[in-house]
């Protein structure tokens, strides 16, 4: 397909609304990105603009109005807070979401019985509008989940073959989409962030909530009411991470990156490749620069970038939301301790597993060391066991393991009492040397909760026959009592269920399993 590039006279304003009249495709400015358009009404054209962007068809798209009354023929009912927020805003980079029309099919809301609709402030998006006399749906002009098109040459880029015009317009004001609100629902909420924040809507409707998927993600069981809030979006070719840190942290930890870029903001001192998007203090410059920057990362060919966390109120909470689906859902917090939780039963090897991750780099947290310091001689804990198993226990300040062994295991309740003692204190200290990045080492560390100080967790497995060997090697025991001792502890099921990842070590390449799952959480 031959693309046509257009200028915004009035001509070939004009020759745009007559292909879109005759279901074809055209790509115009608007003041959030370029949008890919096609005649709302027209359900065989709506899908050429999935078809052309690869975009799944169960993400709903928008229709854009030239006129505030051409709202009323595509819903059910104006309500009168739909109503507030048309006379307060629109044209404005606003979408509300209500019920559909009979007018407006199931390809343009993605099944739903919903449509989300908006006037846009551009001028020449109007000027299309009116041209090809028809509401006109139009996502993003792009190639689905990368970044959006802020300038012509995007779109260009992305587009040409595909579609039959684009509109060579102007940049972009605000370079991220519109805020969608839905009014479908008991609450307003807002489903996807931009330039119209919630205080400026709460301004003039009142109390508006904000969905969780804007900020977490979406379930995946659940349905996408909005554009942008199912899938990965927004992404470049380039692997993204978000570094949620201090200027001076964030500035360390990237500089040490030699095989990396960063993705930061103008003030930011890095010696390492960088693209800026915009300044730390001003929102509206990073959202007007996000995209281009996500662009720029693949053109100069970044393969792994280190993202500045920007802000998460006003329009920093859309900057955070477009960035946070662009990383999908990838931080690294170094404003808290980078904790991996290391588990499994005994014989599979947890161990040798914990010893290469030291050689990576890894601070080792081992609770069996930490079980020992919290009952050391003149320990504050050891009180503590004092009261609860006898204070001949202890003696000269040192404990009688011994003695209270054979009082803490003689029953399941007493087992259970020692543990609620020493798991807290151990963690407690675990807690207090965890530096970045740390390994807990903890056999029970589902048992003792210390999975909720974790980021992930890793168990190590092993098949019985090669557990049972290990163990009676290691400890020189007959095979009966390294099977009593196996018996004692959680199944293989357990481990798998609970933990984020499993290694394998049954004579399988270790190594290889460890660097898979690191490249994976970092």
């Amino acid at each position: 397909m031959e693309t046509k590039i257009l200028s915004t006279s009035e001509y070939d304003i004009a020759l745009a609304g007559e292909i879109l009249k005759n279901g074809g495709l055209v790509a115009f400015p608007t003041e959030t990105v370029y949008g890919l358009g096609a005649d709302a009404l027209n359900d065989e054209s709506v899908k050429k603009i999935y078809i052309a962007k690869g975009r799944p068809s169960d993400n709903p798209l928008i229709v854009h109005i030239a006129e505030k009354n051409d709202i009323f023929p595509l819903v059910k009912e104006v309500t009168p807070a739909a109503k507030a927020l048309i006379d307060y805003f629109f044209p404005a980079p606003l979408t509300i979401i209500l019920p559909k029309s009979d007018k407006i099919g199931n390809t343009v809301s993605g099944g739903l019985k919903t449509v989300a609709v908006r006037m846009p402030q551009n001028e020449t998006a109007r000027a299309l509008i009116k041209a090809a006399g028809t509401p006109i749906a139009a996502p993003s002009a792009n190639t689905s989940g990368l970044p959006s098109p802020t300038k012509a040459k995007h779109v260009i880029d992305d587009m040409e073959g595909k579609i039959d015009a684009v509109i060579n317009g102007e940049d972009c004001d605000f370079g991220i989409e519109s805020t969608v609100i839905t009014l479908a629902s008991d609450v307003p909420t807002i489903l996807r962030p931009g330039a119209v924040t919630k205080e400026m809507l709460e301004a003039v409707i009142g109390r508006v909530e904000i969905d969780s998927a804007v900020l977490e993600g979406m379930k995946n069981n659940e349905t996408a009411a909005s554009p942008g809030m199912k899938y990965k979006h927004y992404a470049p070719k380039a692997k993204i991470m978000l570094v949620h840190a201090s200027g001076e942290k964030y500035e360390r930890f990237v500089n040490a990156k030699k095989d990396a870029f960063a993705l930061c903001f103008e003030e930011d001192n890095i010696t390492i490749p960088k693209v800026t998007f915009g300044r730390k203090s001003d929102d509206a410059s990073q959202a007007k620069e996000l995209f281009d920057a996500l662009r720029q990362l693949d053109e100069r060919g970044a393969k792994k970038v280190y993202a500045r966390i920007p802000n998460k109120n006003g329009v920093g909470m859309a900057v955070y939301n477009r960035l946070i689906r662009a990383a999908a859902f990838c931080i690294i917090d170094l404003e808290k301790p980078f904790t991996i939780g290391l588990t499994g039963p005994t014989g599979a090897g947890k161990g040798h597993v914990g010893k290469y991750l030291a050689e990576l780099g890894f601070h080792i947290l081992d609770t069996d060391i930490y079980a020992r310091k919290v009952c050391e001689k003149n320990s504050p804990y050891l009180s503590v066991l004092a009261d609860e198993f006898g204070n001949d226990i202890i003696e000269n300040g040192i404990l009688n393991r011994q003695l209270l062994a054979d009082r803490a295991f003689c029953s399941a309740e007493k087992t259970a009492q020692l543990n609620a003692i020493l798991h807290p204190a151990i963690l407690e200290l675990c807690r207090k040397d965890a530096e970045f990045p740390s390994i807990l080492d903890a056999p029970l560390l589902f048992e003792c909760r210390g999975n909720e100080m974790c980021y992930k967790t890793i168990a190590v497995i092993a098949c019985a026959e090669i557990r049972k060997k290990r163990i009676m090697h290691r400890d020189n025991i007959s095979a009966e009592q390294a099977q009593a001792r196996m018996r004692a502890q959680k199944s293989e099921e357990y481990y798998k269920a609970n933990s984020d990842f499993i290694i394998m070590n049954d004579g399988s390449d270790i190594k290889t399993q460890i660097n898979t799952i690191l490249e994976e959480i970092l």
